[in-house]
């Protein structure tokens, strides 16, 4: 998997600035190849369509997969007819490589694509693209499979396509409905950093993004849409399928591995930037809280087959004291390293030491209901005492998260300044930022941002970036050239 991508994470996302003159907002890709009969009368309607619907200028833009007909002659017809068309000829096949090579080096915020036999009902493109304008998604697909959803094709191609979803679930756990559908949008200071870590050029493409996006954490938007199968279509089925579940594999493997840095993808909390940096409020409880029950629910089933185990050759508070401290040590180390994120060996014997303080306090509230209930009966039953130990656990474990939370693995950040100044006053943004002029002498240079693309003067440095590299969603020149991410691929085998 590539992990070249520069780091850092992403801005809160907000809504567009009004459209500056001759800067489209949105741009539509659609990739073709041999498609001399359909390119002419897709792109009239879909302009057409944009013309008289989308509130904001646009662009259409035809990739050319190296196409061997006069699909190319047809598309630079297109370009010198109507304004808003320009073409793209890529010497290589692949989808993905044509969608990565025009969204990287386009000037455009709003980046989407659509198959050329517009088999989606164009009235679901404005819908498509309204989150990601205000700022409210990063990404948005079609769902063909959504209850509101209505879709004309054969039982085939249903199969299949139910078939794909079911596997993307139950192997890489993704919740979007429907990977394939040729019908997407993207925030372009999205595209710019999720770009560089999808591998595939070809149809798997789409769903290597949209995974990543969604373990990122980054909001991907739905759109039911009608949809109606295209019976002329291109595309190999058993080919595809093959392919796609090879990315299936591999996309998991380095998921499990950790080979992706998903981390530079995430977002901050809220728009305002005063929600950036929340205070007095616990970062991860949601997280932990579940990770505590599963190690906690897990704990306690092995506890009780040791208490089992060693009832049967001892009294009834030795085997509870034994039990409950293996487990104590087991559940410690299990909690360490998935609930609370903490690896490596260092402080992993003060962890220790302070988890069986802990687990004396789990001793003393068990043992001590094992004393009531011997006093309560002189016989009590087995399945009696597990009761009874369970609900003393239950108590228990209450008390072992909070003091595992604030006591044994505290959310202390190394090296973190503490202010010195409690009369401070609030500053929603960060300090770094100027807040006044110097009143003599010349001006000082502007701090140098991680980050930020401005010069000295302030004025943004058009320089730093190569097409395809720009960050934080700084629009680039309209006039810059189209030129392939990966220009040395070769894919001499692809079908389509």
């Amino acid at each position: 998997m590539r992990t070249d991508s520069s780091p850092g994470t992403l801005p809160a996302r907000e809504h567009l600035p009004a459209a500056t003159a001759g800067t489209p907002v949105l741009d539509v890709v659609i990739p073709v190849y041999n498609e001399e009969k359909d390119l002419r009368p897709c792109v009239l309607r879909l302009h057409d369509h944009l013309t008289r619907t989308f509130p904001y200028p646009f662009r259409i833009t035809i990739a050319d997969n190296a196409s061997t007909d006069t699909t190319p002659d047809v598309a630079r017809l297109l370009e010198t007819r109507i304004p808003e068309v320009t073409s793209f000829r890529l010497e290589q096949k692949g989808r993905g490589r044509a969608l990565r090579t025009v969204w990287s080096a386009s000037d455009a915020p709003i980046l989407a694509y659509m198959d050329v036999d517009l088999s989606t009902d164009l009235n679901a493109l404005l819908p498509l693209v309204a989150p990601l304008i205000s700022g409210h998604s990063d990404l948005a697909i079609g769902s063909r499979l959504a209850r509101s959803s209505r879709v004309v094709r054969g039982a085939k191609r249903e199969f299949i396509s139910r078939s794909y979803n079911l596997i993307l679930r139950g192997s890489l756990q993704a919740r979007f409905s429907d990977a394939q559908c040729g019908f997407k949008a993207i925030r372009r200071d999205v595209a710019q950093v999720l770009l560089p870590l999808v591998e595939d050029t070809g149809w798997f493409f789409d769903t290597e993004m949209l995974v990543l996006a969604e373990r990122a954490g980054l909001r991907i938007h739905e759109v039911p849409v009608d949809w109606v199968d295209d019976p002329d279509s291109t595309v190999h089925i058993v080919k595809t399928a093959t392919d796609d579940l090879k990315g299936v594999w591999r996309v998991g493997k380095a998921l499990a591995t950790g080979s992706l840095s998903l981390d530079r993808l995430t977002r901050p909390f809220g728009d305002d930037p005063r929600d950036r940096e929340i205070m007095d409020v616990p970062k991860g409880l949601a997280r932990q809280l579940v990770g505590f029950c599963v190690v906690g629910g897990l704990s306690t089933l092995f506890y009780l087959l040791l208490y089992s185990g060693f009832r049967q050759f001892s009294g009834s508070q030795v085997a509870n004291a034994l039990a409950l401290l293996v487990s104590a040590i087991a559940n410690t180390a299990a909690n360490r390293r998935l609930t609370f994120g903490v690896r490596g060996r260092s402080g992993a014997v003060r962890h220790q030491a302070q988890g069986l303080v802990v687990f004396g306090i789990g001793l003393a509230l068990t043992s001590g209901s094992l004393v009531a209930l011997n006093a309560a009966t002189s016989d009590p039953a087995h399945s009696t005492e597990l009761a009874v130990l369970i609900a003393a656990n239950l108590a228990a474990t209450v008390l072992r998260f909070l003091l595992f939370r604030v006591w044994v693995f505290p959310d202390r950040r190394e090296g973190e300044e503490q202010p010195t100044d409690a009369a401070a006053p609030h500053q929603p943004f960060p300090s770094q930022y100027p807040t006044a002029a110097p009143t003599t002498g010349p001006p000082a240079p502007l701090p140098q941002l991680r980050g930020a693309p401005y010069d000295a003067h302030g004025a943004y440095d058009t320089t730093r970036f190569r097409p395809g590299e720009a960050e934080d969603g700084a629009w680039r020149d309209a006039t810059i050239r189209l030129q392939p991410v990966r220009p040395h691929d070769t894919d001499p085998g692809d079908a389509r």
